[in-house]
């Protein structure tokens, strides 16, 4: 047995490994609030994957602090109110709501000019296991929190310049943002954007097709020419761009993989693409019993752990689900699988 970073990367190319490596995420309240039981399950169950020291800078437009209860403003002006302390925050107000704005906008160069990765490199230089960025690249999402949601969806199903015109403007700054990331020592890069509900996409897949899988390319490519692995993070069902996803380029892909047929997926798209996780097991881990969990974790290694590679035991913690519960699907990521899975 290698190193955890040997492990993910085994997994990443499809390759042998002896377990799924496992990545438990843990939400800002859990951290704070039940943080004795959290270092307990990361005492028994460590982590393969580690996120890099490292913090954005503030921008000119940045107001209040981004983690804290009240209501803040980010480097590129968007609104937002956190009701209490670790609830995920809301958009409250879109700085180009008014498209005749957009002309005049321009992102937040001081982001990435002042950014340290100095804390990166020695982040990597210090472990063993496989060193994953959480990049800020999400051009859907940013799109929709600088013209507000409605706008934003309307202007992409109908091709409007207000939109097209952002997009090139937030593909040259997250290019330039993947670039400076793709030059530090971590092993993978994260993109992340939310297209998914529990039916389907927001959006026409043909609109994902024309607009955004050209950027999410390019940012592949300059991953991959630079010896990195890229992870997609996303929502929902994603079925109808799952082959899209491939043919982009993506190692690993995060999405609600019970929206979709699991077994489906996993007689097309094993050995082609990583599951890393997504099984939207949250409502499980608060609502189900351990015997639930259980079955549910089962149900995705039946499908894609096979014995070589496809899958990532990724678990997602908040306070509303217990210790056992959390247990259990660790546990159930080791237990032994019947004999002809591992043959598939």
């Amino acid at each position: 047995m290698g190193t955890s970073r040997d492990r993910v990367i085994q997994t990443l190319r499809h390759e042998p490994t002896d377990r799924a490596p496992r990545d438990l995420w843990a939400t800002p309240a859990m951290e704070s609030q039940r943080g004795d039981e959290l270092a307990e399950m990361l005492r028994r169950f460590p982590n393969d994957i580690l996120r890099p020291d490292f913090r954005y800078p503030g921008g000119h437009r940045s107001r209040g602090a981004m983690s804290e209860q009240g209501t803040h403003t980010d480097a590129w002006g968007c609104g937002w109110q956190i009701s209490q302390r670790g609830e995920a925050p809301e958009l409250k107000h879109s700085p180009l709501a008014d498209a005749r704005q957009v002309a005049a906008f321009r992102p937040p160069a001081n982001l990435l000019d002042k950014a340290n990765f100095a804390a990166v490199n020695k982040s990597c230089a210090g472990t063993s296991r496989f060193v994953l960025a959480w990049t800020d690249v999400r051009p859907f999402d940013r799109l929709q929190w600088l013209r507000g949601p409605e706008a934003a969806l309307a202007d992409l199903r109908a091709g409007a310049r207000p939109a097209r015109d952002l997009l090139a403007m937030l593909h040259d700054f997250y290019s330039r943002e993947i670039a400076l990331w793709a030059g530090t020592e971590v092993d993978g890069i994260v993109i992340q954007d939310d297209w998914g509900t529990d039916r389907g996409l927001v959006l026409p897949p043909q609109v994902f097709r024309d607009l955004f899988k050209p950027l999410y390319r390019d940012y592949c490519r300059e991953i991959h020419a630079r010896d990195k692995f890229v992870f997609f993070r996303s929502s929902g069902n994603l079925e109808a761009v799952m082959e899209d996803l491939v043919e982009i380029g993506f190692d690993a892909v995060h999405a609600h993989l019970y929206s979709m047929n699991v077994e489906s997926l996993a007689e097309r798209f094993r050995n082609r693409i990583v599951f890393w996780g997504g099984s939207d097991a949250q409502n499980l881990l608060v609502q189900g019993t351990v015997e639930d969990v259980k079955a549910a974790v089962r149900r995705v290694r039946m499908a894609f752990d096979c014995g070589h590679g496809g899958v990532i035991a990724q678990c997602l913690w908040d306070v509303r689900a217990s210790f056992h519960n959390v247990a259990a699907a660790m546990e159930q990521w080791l237990a032994r699988l019947p004999a002809q899975v591992q043959t598939k």
